[in-house]
């Protein structure tokens, strides 16, 4: 059995270092090695526009049960603040008057 479970386990990698670590003058130098300001912000825009491609919009039958499921818990939870409001008010009145 335990030979088993033994065989399925992957081998150990050898995690030794293969070179020195690099130092910080090395990093940065390649911080520095940034785009303009133009190509950065046309980047950003063509990245926003693809993803933008991706954004699946709900139906009008979807958007509104969601507004009825928001609108009806707004409602549960103002009805229970208001109890909570209206309990504490009518026993401070009996605790202090």
């Amino acid at each position: 059995m335990a030979d088993a479970t033994a065989s399925h386990m992957p081998a150990k990698t050898d995690r030794t270092k293969s070179g020195a670590t690099p130092s910080r003058d090395s990093h940065e130098k390649e911080a520095q090695k940034k785009p303009n300001i133009f190509v950065r912000m046309w980047t950003f825009f063509l990245q926003v526009i693809e993803e933008m491609k991706k954004v699946v919009y709900p139906s009008g039958s979807e958007t509104w049960t969601y507004f009825v499921v928001v609108v009806v818990f707004v409602a549960v939870i103002m009805a229970f603040t208001g109890l909570l409001d209206l309990g504490f008010g009518k026993l401070n009145a009996l605790i202090f008057s």
